[in-house]
């Protein structure tokens, strides 16, 4: 499956393997595309989750991963892109609509946004909340102790 992606695609699709599991570094240009099309014409019908990982020191500072599942064939695959800090991605809730809280996790602790979702906020921290706890360069004891002052109108624990 991911061969007959490759020949489509070309350049724009690396497929690997990594612990015996598939998955397929793909060009953010061709996301809402690839993705459509595993839902649709290879039956991955369940989105098991969205994640990230912020990678500072590089160009494009993000991977953005869609770990996916196709119950007709008890199969799992992995589909990777790298995006710029500050760049977003199309949502994929109209493919999953159980992507709509993994796309939410991914904004509030990564700040990477998804363009069509329907309703981009905060899911897991206050909307005061500054920054995104996940990247790699967040100070998290200063931005607790500045938000438990703001709203709590006291000292934090830490």
């Amino acid at each position: 499956m991911i061969g007959k992606f490759q020949s489509a695609y070309g350049s724009g699709i690396d497929p690997l393997t990594y612990a015996g599991q598939n998955y397929m570094v793909v060009d953010r240009s061709l996301i809402p595309e690839i993705l459509q099309l595993l839902h649709n014409d290879e039956g991955f019908d369940y989105c098991v989750d969205i994640t990230a990982v912020h990678y500072p020191q590089r160009e494009k500072q993000f991977d953005v991963i869609w770990v996916l599942y196709s119950f007709a064939r008890n199969q799992r695959i992995r589909v990777k892109t790298q995006i710029l800090d500050g760049a977003s991605l199309p949502s994929s809730v109209p493919i999953w609509p159980g992507a709509n809280w993994l796309e939410r996790e991914v904004f509030d602790m990564f700040g990477i946004k998804f363009d069509g979702h329907p309703d981009m906020k905060r899911i897991l921290l206050p909307d005061g909340w500054k920054g995104h706890p996940l990247r790699k360069d967040y100070g998290i004891l200063q931005q607790d102790n500045e938000w438990v002052q703001i709203n709590l109108g006291i000292e934090s624990g830490q």
